[in-house]
């Protein structure tokens, strides 16, 4: 028998329990703003910061993929992560700077105008700060003086997404690009155009889907011979889709990247296939990579790029894939 002291002890001790496990079901730890980590490792327990720079583009979806992929490393590794962006070149030069002049520990950044990062690169390398390059400027990553790089081969995927459409009947495919003087988007372009020499690019505003609707509209009506639209985002693939409909276009479209809805759109069709770069996978690497690095002096890749993609989806694989792009993981 257990005496009346004894069970309240015990009830005492449960009831912390409790407390204590309902804490945890959150994560174990309060939420962090988003540009700092939060759960797995306490935030700066491995005593490294690492500034995480891109060219994000506000309300591009695919971004939310990179970010979820280096905060869920930073997590991992006790990382405390810095995370700024701007679509524009000379800013994000400034951003790079900025994270220089702060002393991280590292940095890791897209490399989509490599001339114009060059500059600051250079000025992170020169300080001691190591540098990681990821998702754009794979052909330039080393001139430029980063140590490893996380990405799709962009030439690689348009080539590859051209043959299939050229084994599709293609022609005369359309080439969006919504980033001027993006090298991975005109990489991708180029490669296309290997495979289906009547290739034709055009210049979109990707920051604007309504003006990236009426471009392709308009584009479309004028020209019926185009037979396949190439998408270089899922953004721009949901505002061809509209395109689409309001101009009686009967192209074929395939797009880069994946989002929910443009999943969605596999499978049901409207999108014919998509050239994943597993962005997720990315952001995660990045960061990882650079943590591996200061920690223990690894080199991941052997001295070349390693490949994230890229990875075909369609309707052949998209079930199994279609879940995780509602956790922003793919």
């Amino acid at each position: 028998m257990i005496s009346r002291s004894r069970t309240f002890r015990i009830a005492a001790a449960l009831s912390v329990v409790a407390v204590a496990a309902s804490a945890c079901s959150g994560g174990g730890r309060q939420k962090t703003d988003d540009t700092t980590s939060g759960g797995g490792n306490a935030a700066g327990s491995s005593g490294y910061t690492i500034a995480f720079i891109t060219h994000e583009t506000p309300g591009d979806t695919f971004w939310d993929k990179v970010k979820n992929g280096a905060q869920q490393a930073a997590k991992d590794t006790g990382v405390t992560l810095k995370y700024s962006n701007d679509p524009e070149a000379p800013k994000q030069a400034v951003l790079i700077q900025n994270a220089v002049d702060s002393k991280v520990s590292g940095i890791a950044t897209t490399l989509v105008t490599p001339d114009a990062l060059a500059g600051s690169v250079k000025a992170a390398t020169q300080a001691g700060i190591p540098v990681v390059g990821f998702n754009s400027g794979i052909d330039q990553y080393k001139k430029l003086g980063a140590l490893m790089y996380f990405g799709s081969d962009e030439t690689l995927a348009g080539t590859t997404a051209g043959k299939r459409l050229a084994e599709q009947g293609a022609k005369h495919p359309l080439c969006v690009i919504q980033q001027t003087g993006s090298v991975a988007l005109e990489a991708r372009c180029a490669g296309v155009k290997s495979s289906v020499p009547g290739t034709e690019n055009i210049q979109v505003n990707g920051a604007d889907d309504a003006a990236v609707t009426t471009t392709l509209q308009v584009k479309l009506a004028q020209d019926k011979s185009i037979d396949a639209i190439v998408t270089l985002g899922a953004p721009q693939a949901l505002d061809a889709i509209k395109a689409k409909d309001q101009s009686g276009s009967q192209a074929k479209l395939v797009t880069f990247d994946l989002n929910q809805e443009a999943a969605q759109d596999i499978k049901d069709g409207k999108i014919l296939f998509s050239i994943d770069q597993q962005p997720y996978v990315q952001g995660y690497m990045a960061v990882t990579s650079l943590y591996l690095y200061l920690k223990n002096g690894n080199d991941i890749g052997g001295g070349n790029a390693v490949l994230t993609g890229p990875s075909f989806v369609d309707q052949t694989n998209i079930d199994k894939i279609l879940p995780f792009t509602k956790n922003n993981t793919r």
